[in-house]
C-alpha cells in the first residue's frame, strides 16, 4: 500500500476509526488499538498498546491483547477487513460466550483468523509460538482448536465477502 493502512480513507473515514465503530456497536466491555507507536490512531483519544514483539505480524499483536484484556474474550477486527459488520461479530461473540470458548470463522480448509474472538485462555500458547517464532495466525489457531479453546465457524457463501481485505489501492476501488 505504500502507506500506513489504518490512516487510509474509506467512505471518508479512516479504516481505523471504521473498524473502532464496528466493534463499538458490539458494546464492549473495553476497546482498544493494537499497533504501532506512531500509526495514524495516535492522538486519537483511544488506548494504543504495542506489539511486545514488532515486525512479528497479527500474533504479536494478538499476545499483547491478551495480555491487556480484563475479559474472558477478546473480539478482535483487523485494521484492514473494511465490510466486515457489527452483526456478523456479534453472531461470532454470542456463540463463544455461550461455548465458552473462541470462535474463528472458517472458508474452506483456512481460517479467517484476523475477525474472530478469542479466549484470554490463549495467552501462553500464544506465548510459546512467539518462543519459537513461529507468528503463524493458521497454525495458532489449529493449535487451539486441538486442545479446545477455540471452535470454527464455517462461513456461508454471503459471509466471505466480509473478509475481503485491502492491501492495494485498487482493492479501494474494487479493483
Amino acid at each position: 500500500m505504500g502507506r500506513d493502512k489504518a490512516g487510509i480513507g474509506v467512505e471518508g473515514q479512516p479504516l481505523w476509526q471504521r473498524q473502532l465503530a464496528t466493534l463499538a456497536a458490539l458494546g464492549p466491555h473495553e476497546i482498544f488499538i493494537s499497533g504501532k507507536a506512531d500509526g495514524p490512531y495516535v492522538g486519537g483519544g483511544m488506548e494504543v498498546i504495542y506489539d511486545l514483539h514488532p515486525g512479528c505480524g497479527p500474533l504479536s499483536g494478538l499476545e499483547a491483547a491478551c495480555g491487556r484484556m480484563q475479559t474472558p474474550l477478546l473480539c478482535l477486527l483487523a485494521i484492514d477487513l473494511p465490510k466486515m459488520t457489527p452483526s456478523f461479530l456479534e453472531r461470532l461473540v454470542k456463540r463463544a460466550m455461550q461455548e465458552g470458548r473462541g470462535v474463528v470463522p472458517q472458508n474452506g480448509e483456512y481460517f479467517e483468523p484476523l475477525a474472530a474472538v478469542y479466549p484470554r485462555a490463549m495467552l501462553n500458547l500464544i506465548r510459546e509460538q512467539m518462543d519459537r517464532s513461529v507468528h503463524s495466525m493458521q497454525r495458532l489457531v489449529r493449535q487451539a482448536m486441538d486442545i479446545g479453546l477455540v471452535t470454527a465457524q464455517i462461513l456461508e457463501e454471503d459471509e466471505r465477502a466480509f473478509f475481503q481485505n485491502v492491501n492495494t489501492p485498487a482493492d479501494l476501488s474494487g479493483g
